[in-house]
């Protein structure tokens, strides 16, 4: 009976581990990153003439920093929407490798299911996914929902914040609101550094996507750089560790 008893215990432990709500707090430390990256962009987006509305708007269907970012310079530059749009989709296509990447974990769901998932996957949310599976190699579902939800609603009202107080700053890049997402993604970066304790390994996968982003970019463009990074550099380390 004690067995059954402890066996127990760590079952509803397991499960308590691995619930909406422990998503929503695994989601907390990257909090700090949204808010300042959302009102930098609601402040941009409100100086591009957005109103607050169109700012609630762009932020829950777009939800997207970089993109939305791009989108308030080439509005108030005044492209048309044609050019807006397809700027925005090359510019997201590394969903696609976030996307596939974390599949994995997910197989087993419907397909509608995995589209809940992958409709509020952001890289964000994507590093603490990631962070969560070398630690445990697994992803709960409910897990993944608290985190996804927790950091969208974040994202929305951050950016409605800005929107409304962004009359009162004129220059986001004076508060350092421009550096909080390289921050968060370092922090980020550590952290999964430390979990997997593969250092050499994953230094070295590093410094190659550094060396093919910088090659392609000289070559091409820095966007097709950054996705070729992100595509051979993870594939060239995989194949060291599956041979080592």
């Amino acid at each position: 009976m004690k067995t059954e008893s402890v066996q127990a215990d760590f079952s509803a432990a397991r499960v308590s581990e691995d619930s909406f709500w422990q998503g929503v707090k695994d989601c907390i430390p990257t909090l700090l990153g949204y808010l300042s990256i959302g009102f930098a962009a609601g402040v941009v987006e409100k100086t591009a003439g957005l109103s607050l509305a169109e700012i609630g708007l762009i932020s829950i269907i777009l939800y997207a920093g970089s993109a939305q970012f791009i989108a308030a310079g080439m509005i108030a530059a005044g492209s048309t929407a044609t050019s807006i749009i397809i700027t925005i989709l090359l510019v997201n296509l590394r969903h696609l490798l976030l996307s596939a990447a974390i599949s994995p974990y997910f197989r087993h769901l419907t397909p509608l299911r995995n589209l809940l998932i992958g409709t509020l996957l952001t890289d964000e949310t994507f590093g603490v996914a990631i962070q969560k599976s070398a630690a445990k190699k697994a992803i709960s579902e409910k897990w993944m929902h608290g985190l996804n939800i927790t950091a969208y609603l974040n994202w929305f009202l951050a950016n409605i914040a800005g929107a409304v107080l962004g009359q009162w700053i004129s220059s986001p890049e004076e508060w350092g609101l421009d550096f909080a997402l390289p921050a968060m993604f370092i922090g980020l970066l550590v952290l999964t550094l430390i979990s997997r304790s593969k250092y050499a390994l994953d230094i070295a996968t590093g410094l190659i996507a550094m060396i093919i982003a910088a090659g392609v970019s000289i070559l091409w463009s820095p966007s097709i750089g950054v996705i070729a990074a992100a595509v051979i550099a993870p594939t060239i380390g995989a194949v060291i560790e599956k041979w080592k």
